[in-house]
């Protein structure tokens, strides 16, 4: 029991009906910070311990298992990853919410397993790769259940754990999933181009996840004494980091440190958060704060999007009656660049579906709107950079078909009404 120096065993071991009890809530970390041995701890003995209700993230494992529906119930904030097998089963459970949120909607959690690193000097454990909404449920947790990996990064953080809070551990030796990205295409690297020539010198980055954040990040080699305070970074920023364009110097708060919730990428990222004192990682509730992103100058926000409609409502969730997406933390962020001095809110996106060559600037929405109108900023496609800031709805429809593929314009103006209608 926690309070006491925890029993350490090996995964084969590991009898999961010794802690957790039918009707149990489960969370664990997302990506390369799910605790692997755990989770195929559970999947293996879910129909001797069910019902459970397990709150996942973003997955790169094949945990999210339709078969493992009677006994797991599966929530997400998301439907990316392996999670789409859920989804496309009918046993996905969205929790459509702001990121920042999370902790609180799953707090109190039952059980609690965690992936840590081996621990230090003073014999606590920092979190590994993550804090986001995973390190304010440690307080209530019934049951924390840590796999210690002696392969994962001893990441910085605002928040540690002792053996005495921990139920037991199981130790391992394993390498991390990593995220390994296509190299970007030419509207890749055309909207790269645009949003790079908008970044001043000192401004304040947040990026999202995948080929074009990265993008974006690897065409700021040129810039200087950039600073990090995203919810989640990859490896581009390590290499700007190395590079010294990335050197939080001129920081209002967190001056010298690169704040983040949590880290995806290779290993060449991970390495370079191995104890890296410039890094810190944090909860949702502070990455995603508008309050402190207002409070950075400069604080340039850029997020994607599945599809933008004429007026700058924006979709982040469905495509094609699918769940993709998420609500995530870009309204949040959205929020936190309109209000600093300086600041840029960006929605990057491609101005065409890769595969079907459909419009994804549009005349009406398919999905949710996940983030409404209001906090609409800067668009940004391969054909060019439209400002909605301040402009009327009729600004917006004019300047949204401009950055909108030549070939769809007709028909979006058609499609919205504006043929008929003078600009």
């Amino acid at each position: 029991m926690a309070g006491q120096i925890p029993p350490r065993m090996a995964p084969e071991t590991l009898d999961l009906a010794r802690w957790i009890r039918p009707g149990d809530s489960l969370a664990w970390g997302q990506a390369a910070a799910e605790p692997e041995a755990l989770t195929a701890a559970l999947s293996a003995q879910a129909a001797a311990l069910g019902p459970l209700t397990a709150t996942i993230g973003y997955s790169l494992t094949e945990t999210p298992d339709p078969a493992l529906a009677g006994a797991l119930r599966f929530r997400s904030y998301c439907g990316s990853g392996t999670n789409r097998r859920l989804e496309r089963a009918g046993c996905l459970e969205i929790l459509p919410v702001p990121y920042s949120a999370l902790a609180r909607v799953l707090d109190p959690v039952d059980v609690l397993f965690l992936h840590l690193p081996p621990a230090g000097p003073e014999g606590r454990h920092n979190l590994g790769l993550l804090h986001e909404y995973i390190a304010p449920l440690i307080a209530r947790a019934r049951c924390i259940i840590a796999e210690v990996n002696d392969r994962m990064p001893d990441v910085p953080g605002e928040a540690t754990i002792g053996p005495e809070q921990i139920d037991v551990i199981v130790e391992t030796s394993r390498p991390l999933r990593e995220l390994r990205l296509p190299a970007p295409g030419a509207a890749e690297r055309q909207i790269a181009a645009h949003v790079a020539g908008l970044v001043e010198d000192g401004s304040v980055l947040q990026m999202g996840l995948g080929q074009l954040p990265e993008a974006i990040l690897a065409a700021l080699s040129g810039h200087r004494d950039l600073g990090i305070h995203s919810g989640v970074i990859g490896d581009s920023v390590a290499d700007l980091a190395e590079a010294g364009v990335i050197t939080n110097a001129r920081k209002a708060t967190d001056r010298g440190l690169s704040v983040t919730g949590w880290l995806l990428g290779t290993r060449r990222l991970y390495d370079f958060a191995h104890r890296n004192p410039s890094l810190r990682l944090c909860a949702s509730s502070y990455t995603h704060d508008p309050a402190v992103l207002a409070g950075h100058d400069r604080f340039v926000a850029v997020n994607s999007a599945v599809e933008v409609d004429l007026t700058g409502q924006i979709n982040a969730e469905t495509a094609g009656g699918r769940y993709i997406g998420s609500v995530g933390g870009a309204a949040e962020f959205l929020r936190g660049a309109h209000r600093s001095r300086g600041g840029l809110p960006v929605i990057a996106l491609p101005a065409t579906v890769a595969k079907t060559g459909a419009s994804r600037i549009v005349a009406a929405l398919s999905g949710p709107v996940s983030t409404p109108r209001s906090e609409a900023g800067i668009i940004v496609t391969e054909h060019g950079i439209a400002d909605l800031r301040g402009r009327t709805l009729r600004e917006r429809r004019r300047l949204m078909l401009e950055i909108a593929a030549p070939a769809h314009r007709a028909a979006l103006a058609e499609a919205d009404g504006m043929a008929a209608r003078p600009l």
